[in-house]
């Protein structure tokens, strides 16, 4: 599908929370399922699950997962699903990527630690090519590696350094699965969470730099240690900023346009629990709420081909979603480029 030609924003509004402690603590990645269903990564000292979810707010269920035999992980940190919707999860204590089929059943896993070709050492980052091959940021050995589904290695790109193409613990990775720009098709452009460095970096599906964007900082377009990254199908850049509590949204070129600081709701099901505890209603009415919306401490985020962006709020056991507005225009719709940008009508 050829990108428009530009975007009117009309707005990126808050939409609802999803989850709640007990249920959903320390999310800090999730998948999208078939049929409304979501999987969210659970991890904290000591324990590791995937909770079965429903976008409507219901709990499917929970698949435990901790531990460190084969069929477990200790320390986790992305959750894929393929199309069959099995699930892929990345292990940075294990140095190794496990499989799972959507009931929780364990099918295979893969890697070894080293520093060798096709060898990990703290996977973090993995998303799926246009082809349904895997790239794996492979942080601790400052590169990002391509491997089939199966875990046979494909290729290899990055070292540790500050320069193009060079990282200092990379983490989140996503890859533009549709043309861009409307003009070229390259196949699927892949951008890194290039988190010690505090910028995003853009490559070709074989790792040719293409270019960065970011800096250290907390003002709009700075980072302070990013660590998950996503496109949608406008070639909007979603990147979230964990040292600063946020999400900034750019767009195909790198040029900030946006931040989500949080704007989260109770959820149905907190809802649903509160009105069986009579004593944290009246603490909640005692509370200070502005502060209770806010995100804390986010890791990832992912946003599906309909506009919703998930973000796992970490630090406060839910996940925020927000739904994005724009309407497509064409080349007549949208004027050329300014020099002095303004909104003024």
């Amino acid at each position: 599908m050829a990108r428009p030609y530009g975007l009117l924003r009309a707005g990126f509004p808050f939409y609802k929370t999803l989850g709640m402690r007990r249920l959903t603590n320390f999310p800090i990645d999730l998948a999208l399922g078939q049929e409304d269903r979501l999987y969210i990564l659970c991890r904290s000292e000591g324990a590791a699950l995937i909770r079965k979810y429903s976008t409507e707010d219901k709990d499917l269920g929970a698949i435990n997962i901790y531990g460190s035999e084969p069929g477990q992980l200790t320390w986790p940190v992305t959750i894929l699903a393929d199309s069959q919707e099995n699930l892929y999860l990345s292990d940075e204590a294990l140095h190794r990527i496990s499989i799972f089929d959507k009931d929780g059943e364990f099918l295979d896993s893969w890697g070894e630690q080293g520093s060798g070709d096709g060898q990990l050492y703290g996977p973090t980052g993995m998303a799926f090519d246009t082809e349904g091959n895997l790239y794996v940021v492979d942080t601790l050995n400052h590169r990002v590696q391509k491997f089939t589904k199966e875990g046979k290695f494909l290729g290899k790109w990055g070292s540790y350094g500050s320069g193009e193409g060079e990282f200092n613990m990379p983490w989140g990775i996503a890859v533009d699965t549709d043309s861009c720009p409307a003009t070229v098709d390259r196949g699927g452009d892949v951008y890194v969470a290039d988190w010690r460095n505090d910028r995003v970096q853009k490559f070709t599906a074989d790792g040719a730099f293409l270019m960065a964007f970011g800096r250290s900082g907390c003002g709009d377009g700075e980072f302070n240690r990013p660590s998950g990254v996503d496109v949608d199908l406008h070639g909007d850049i979603y990147v979230v900023d964990r040292g600063n509590n946020r999400v900034q949204l750019f767009n195909a070129e790198g040029r900030y346009v946006q931040k989500f600081l949080g704007d989260a709701t109770l959820s149905k099901a907190a809802i649903a629990y509160m009105m069986t505890n009579a004593v944290p209603n009246r603490m909640r009415d005692m509370a200070n709420l502005e502060v209770q919306k806010y995100l804390r401490w986010p890791q990832s985020v992912v946003v599906s081909d309909d506009g919703l962006m998930y973000v796992p709020d970490t630090g406060s056991y839910r996940v925020q979603v927000y739904q994005k507005q724009a309407v497509e225009l064409t080349e007549l719709e949208f004027g050329p480029p300014r020099r002095a940008p303004s909104l003024a009508i």
